[in-house]
C-alpha cells in the first residue's frame, strides 16, 4: 500500500512523466494513472493538499452581461486544401489471372499503358 501511495503521490507533481516514472518502476502508466486517481481520491489515505492541485488552463476574466470586457466568439471556416481530391474518384479494376489492379483517380495514359502491359505479359 506504501508503494502505491508513493508512486502516485510522485505521479502528481506536474515536473514528473507519469509514463516515465511507471517505466521506471515496472509498473503499468495506466495503473498508475489509477493509483494517482485513487490517491487524490483518499483511498491511500489522506493525500498532501499540493498533490490535489491539477494544472489549469489558463484564466480568462469571464464577461458579464453588459459588461465591456464581453468575449466575442467568431466562426472558424478552414480553406480546403488547393490539391484537395474530390469525395469519390473514379476508380478502375482490371483482374489478370495471378493479379488485381485497381486504379484510382486520374492516371497518365502512358504510365497505365506500361503498367497494364507489364501484367499482360505475367499473367
Amino acid at each position: 500500500m506504501e508503494f502505491k501511495r508513493r508512486l502516485a503521490a510522485a505521479a502528481c507533481n506536474s515536473e514528473i512523466s507519469v509514463a516515465k516514472l511507471a517505466l521506471e518502476h515496472r509498473v503499468n502508466t495506466n495503473q498508475l494513472f489509477k493509483w494517482r486517481r485513487e490517491y487524490r481520491a483518499g483511498k491511500f489515505g489522506a493525500p498532501d493538499p499540493a498533490d490535489l492541485v491539477t494544472p489549469s488552463a489558463p484564466e480568462f476574466p469571464m464577461a458579464t452581461a453588459g459588461s465591456e470586457t464581453a468575449v466575442t466568439l467568431l466562426p472558424v471556416h478552414t480553406p480546403a486544401p488547393e490539391h484537395a481530391a474530390p469525395a469519390t474518384q473514379p476508380c478502375i479494376e482490371v483482374m489478370f489471372a495471378r493479379a488485381t489492379v485497381r486504379i484510382c483517380g486520374m492516371p497518365e495514359a502512358t504510365a497505365l499503358r506500361l503498367v497494364l502491359d507489364c501484367l499482360a505479359r505475367r499473367s
